[in-house]
């Protein structure tokens, strides 16, 4: 019984291992094909994505900066050759054929460069064509805004499109993050200073009111003083004052030394030179932080944006303090208190 079980188990044993080696080339072709499927998946999930960010601004404030950033003439993210930071030459567009028209709510801003030379991070990208960022910002209510960023590039001569690889939407986002940021420093700047500016007067007018109490409160007791008295007094002190002028005068004529002693004991030598030390480094200081606005004037605005409203007009030599740098704007405060922004290039450099 045993020995019949055996010889039928040798032949099953056997046509199982046919059937493997069979089977084993077509489960490993399958699995082959399956892994360049995912990983084309996988590397079409990194393309095309584009940026959604919530934004606790108002709508606004961020329509206003996303404006500047798309008139700035440049996009992040991405170059033409290997030295570059950036592509330059682009411009501000009201739309682009790149992107499929905009049928949903919000505002829709472009950036777009023509004839770009095969821009990096982009799809199978290649040749020359149009590279142009889009920015859609939508409003969630009174303070919050939803911004949209997209960047997508097509051949001139294929007219295929292809799409980035979020470098692109992450920079240009950076940079409107910076704008807003700066806006939000000096906005609490500016509170700051009125703050400050209200307690110095409210300081200043609790001191003058105490000294014109002081002085309302001694007239009496000088009205009640008898005159020749204080005539009397007034002159004596001149007598004396008139007294010690002519001893020391004369002290002096008699014994030249003690003139030179004198002298030298009120001008004492070697202070000059730490005090003109001490003026070079005053003004080496006030040269870092202050600068002298350029002819023809410029615009001092309320946020770092070309579209922002105009504060006032500063004339050619005004005098600013420097508060806040960024690669375009400097955040000033002016003599009169007056906070604000100008170009970089609108004023004098050191």
């Amino acid at each position: 019984m045993t020995m019949g079980y055996v010889c039928r188990r040798k032949p099953l044993v056997a046509g199982l291992a046919r059937s493997l080696r069979h089977v084993l080339p077509l489960v490993l072709a399958l699995l082959s094909a399956i892994a360049p499927l995912a990983g084309r998946d996988k590397e079409k999930l990194a393309y095309g994505e584009g940026l959604i960010v919530n934004l606790p601004v108002p709508e606004s404030e961020v329509a206003q900066v996303v404006e500047d950033v798309a008139e700035n003439g440049v996009i992040r993210g991405t170059k033409e050759y290997n030295k570059d930071e950036f592509v330059s030459g682009a411009k501000a567009a009201t739309g682009s054929r790149v992107f499929p028209p905009w049928n949903e709510d919000g505002r829709v801003f472009y950036k777009v460069r023509e004839h770009a030379i095969d821009p990096r991070n982009f799809k199978d990208g290649g040749d020359v064509g149009t590279l142009a960022v889009r920015y859609v910002v939508q409003a969630q209510g009174e303070k919050n805004t939803v911004l949209r960023i997209d960047a997508l590039f097509q051949e001139d001569f294929r007219l295929t499109v292809h799409q980035s690889n979020g470098s692109v939407e992450t920079s240009e986002y950076k940079d409107i993050r910076e704008h807003l940021d700066n806006i939000r420093v000096m906005t609490e700047q500016t509170v700051e200073a009125e703050r400050e500016r209200q307690e110095r007067r409210a300081k200043q007018q609790s001191l003058t009111a105490r000294q014109n109490a002081g002085s309302v409160a001694a007239q009496p007791s000088l009205a009640e003083a008898s005159p020749q008295a204080g005539v009397s007094e007034t002159e004596t002190a001149a007598n004396r004052a008139s007294s010690d002028l002519r001893i020391q005068s004369s002290s002096r004529d008699s014994d030249p030394s003690q003139a030179a002693q004198s002298q030298s004991t009120q001008e004492p030598p070697g202070q000059t030179l730490p005090a003109q030390t001490l003026e070079e480094r005053v003004k080496a200081l006030r040269a870092q932080v202050q600068r002298l606005v350029k002819a023809p004037g410029a615009p001092l605005k309320s946020a770092p944006f070309h579209t922002a409203g105009t504060l006032q007009l500063l004339g050619t030599g005004t005098e600013v303090l420097i508060l806040i740098s960024t690669p375009y704007w400097y955040g000033v405060e002016t003599h009169e208190g007056q906070h604000g922004w100008i170009m970089r290039d609108e004023l004098e450099q050191p």
